[in-house]
């Protein structure tokens, strides 16, 4: 037998080989020890040493050719995009292999027509030989090792599923579906791997379950990408893990999602949300995949503050003030009604009103509004130079009507360049201008959105200032791309001038080979890069995106689905949340909040399990939050921890925490609703809010009834309540 162990720098810290040690990819603890027997996993122990040869080969292989590309000329334009691109998937795929080592295995499958084991994993990986070592997890042939059931065995006869620990197999789990299957295979354990993983305790970071993945939730992972997609589900359901594992399905799987062709954006409600859940994807083989909280949309979400006027947050949440943006815009973009003359240094040019509106529809569909106003001077100039009777040179004569300082005042004022915190801070202090461009609102609703810093954003500004941002596009835009062309002019000049000189100096036909093509214009422009533009660097977040992933969505206003939606033309969206967790009320059914949002082709996938939250748990937190929502969908929870819900004095919260931490040498503990208290590495502290994706070992909720009043305040106490995988405790101050 070969060896597991860890390789030096040169394969990564994670990788685990079989060519040092003398150890067994198995470590398994003396309870199992049945589980050890040769019987049952020499099988595998011979699957894994040939796992570890091909990765060396890979790895050595995948980091000569990194090195090479490395090195190789960068090229201009498309050349350069391929090699970065070639760079960015080599490095992916080795920084995955190096990470996980063998750790890549999942587990295996037995089909009842094929006595050959199929191994699963989370990349695809052959030998030398093209031998198939690994399926990657995405593909249809391995479907059946995350949907198969007794009910349906999907054609298995048998699967083994691990766990593993720093890099070795600390458990596995044996499920077998036919009689034929027994055979070879330990004594079925009463817990499936799933449920045996809920067990484990929790991270910083959302704990690694591809190897769990349950048939409910493969089946919604697996599904197509067109249309929107509802995944709706209480706590502990798995909604996230499914939106995650969804994310790198759909990129391996549908070729219309590719980064080249838009990619995915995944849209999360919090900062501590996605830190949580950042190591998820890069597991699964993807690190191309965009994510964001809707604040991040926006350059001034940063400092946006909540609207302390629940009126006013009402009346910005709507879609309808949202398209208040394009006749505020539009405002500035009529033609002038008087003509001019416009004087060169050869005549003079009747401009006449029509010749202004004629400019101006010259305008292409979908031009943002600041990148506009080159198409109008351009047209403008076509129009000068026909009417135009002089002998001028037509390049003399442009320049000379660009001269023209009363024509180009004149094109500033009538199509200004204008900022979007300027456009919105205007509907904000001038109430004649907001009464024009939304006269759905009534007087006192126009009073209510006045204020004087109109400069303060608040969260609830934030669609409509990306609404203008995407309407008026970037008023340096215009100015960067002159820059951009006198510099790919000067330089077509000197490439020209340098030709020239070569071809003086050659003394053969300069018709033939390589020296005549230099007189060619194709070719001398093909050697000058024009895709490289001088400029700020690209917002990766301004899509468009080819699917969108958008969790905890229940709680987006119109407005925010306004900002997802011109991000994503195609309308293909995977949406997660749970109507019984929305903070400010969610009447409507999924199919009507969507539809008057602005989508359709919808349909809703539903979980009903909750994996998660121990019984003891949900029986007091479905007690909270039907007080206030007597149709919610509460979760059926599978699991019991066996320890009761603990109810005290805030005075103890410090021993509390004391014993937990004494008891347990991992784990992650969360204190919800103190401010005041200040958290440590494995004891977070956060507001209800903030706690929402989120899942603790032990929750601590100090003083839940001054969370709030009504359905918010009931929502808080539900989602803070079932964060707790273990244990949790409720302290009053009285």
């Amino acid at each position: 037998m070969r060896t597991v162990g860890r390789r030096g720098s040169d394969l990564g810290p994670e990788l685990m080989t079989m060519n040092s040690l003398t150890t067994s990819a198995f470590d398994l603890p003396d309870r199992l020890s049945a589980k050890a027997t040769p019987a049952l996993i020499d099988g595998d122990e011979q699957h894994f040493a040939a796992i570890s040869e091909s990765l060396e080969q890979t790895i050595a292989e995948l980091s000569d050719r990194l090195e090479t590309t490395r090195k190789a000329p960068g090229g201009i334009g498309r050349e350069a995009m391929d090699r970065d691109a070639e760079i960015h998937r080599l490095t992916s795929r080795l920084r995955t292999l190096r990470r996980f080592g063998l750790d890549l295995c999942l587990g295996h499958i037995v089909r009842t027509d094929n006595a050959d084991s199929v191994y699963i994993g989370r990349l695809g990986l052959t030998d030398s030989t093209g031998r198939r070592l690994l399926l990657d997890w995405r593909s249809p042939a391995a479907e059946p090792f995350f949907a198969a059931t007794h009910a349906n065995p999907m054609g298995l006869a048998s699967r083994r599923r691990y766990r593993w620990t720093r890099g070795r197999i600390s458990d596995y789990w044996d499920e077998v579906f036919t009689a034929d299957g027994l055979e070879g295979h330990a004594a079925l354990d009463d817990q499936s791997a799933f449920i045996a993983s809920l067990g484990g305790n929790r991270s910083s970071r959302m704990r690694d379950v591809l190897a769990t993945i349950q048939a409910d939730q493969d089946a919604i992972i697996r599904a197509g990408s067109r249309g929107a997609l509802v995944v709706d589900g209480g706590p502990g359901t798995g909604k996230t893990v499914v939106a995650l594992h969804r994310a790198a399905h759909l990129l391996y799987s549908d070729p219309r999602l590719g980064h080249r062709k838009g990619g995915v954006l995944f849209v999360g409600p919090s900062r501590p949300y996605l830190a949580y859940v950042a190591d998820v994807l890069p597991s699964l083989g993807e690190e191309g995949v965009q994510t964001c909280t809707v604040r991040d949309l926006v350059t001034e979400g940063a400092g946006a503050v909540l609207e302390t006027d629940p009126d006013v947050a009402l009346l910005k949440s709507s879609a309808d003030l949202v398209k208040a943006i394009e006749p505020a815009v539009g405002i500035y973009e009529e033609p002038p009604t008087e003509g001019m003359t416009v004087s060169t240094h050869w005549s003079d040019i009747w401009l006449s009103a029509n010749d202004w509106a004629a400019a101006f529809e010259a305008v292409e569909p979908g031009t943002p509004h600041n990148e506009a106003r080159d198409q109008i001077r351009e047209e403008l100039l076509t129009i000068l130079m026909d009417k135009d009777d002089s002998d001028a040179p037509p390049e003399l004569l442009r320049r000379s009507l660009l001269q023209d300082r009363e024509l180009i005042r004149t094109l500033n004022r009538a199509w200004p360049m204008i900022e979007a915190s300027d456009l919105v801070g205007d509907l904000w202090s001038v109430p004649a201008y907001l009464r024009k461009c939304a006269p759905h609102l009534a007087p006192d609703e126009v009073r209510k959105l006045q204020r004087k810093d109109v400069q303060a954003w608040t969260v609830s500004d934030l669609p409509l200032l990306d609404a203008a941002r995407q309407r008026l596009g970037d008023p340096e835009a215009s100015v960067r791309k002159r820059r951009h062309d006198a510099s790919v002019a000067a330089e077509r000049a000197r490439r020209a001038d340098a030709i020239d000189s070569l071809l003086q100096n050659v003394e053969i036909d300069e018709s033939e080979g390589a020296v005549g093509m230099l007189h060619g214009r194709d070719l001398q422009d093909s050697l000058i890069d024009e895709s490289a533009r001088p400029g700020i660097e690209p917002d990766l977040l301004a899509g468009p995106f080819a699917h969108i992933i958008v969790d905890e969505a229940q709680e987006l206003t119109d407005a925010e689905w306004q900002m997802l939606l011109l991000r994503c033309p195609s309308r293909s969206f995977t949406i997660v949340g749970d109507r019984a967790q929305a903070r400010h009320g969610f009447t409507e059914s999924w199919q009507e909040r969507l539809e008057r949002a602005g989508l359709d082709r919808i349909e809703v996938a539903s979980l009903s399990i909750n994996y998660r939250t121990p019984e003891e748990v949900m029986a007091e937190a479905e007690l909270v939050v039907r007080a206030a929502l007597p149709d919610a969908n509460v979760p059926t929870s599978i699991r019991s921890s066996g320890i009761p819900v603990v109810h005290g004095s805030v005075a103890d919260l410090g021993a509390i925490l004391d014993t937990w931490l004494a008891a347990h040498d991992e784990g992650i503990a969360c204190v919800i609703g103190d401010p005041a208290f200040r958290a440590t590495s494995r004891v977070r502290s956060l507001t209800p809010e903030l706690s929402k994706g989120l899942e603790f070992d032990l929750v601590v909720l100090i003083d839940p009834e001054t969370f709030g009043e009504g359905i918010e305040g009931a929502v808080d106490r539900y989602v803070a309540m079932t964060r707790a995988t273990q244990q949790l405790v409720i302290l009053t101050s009285s």
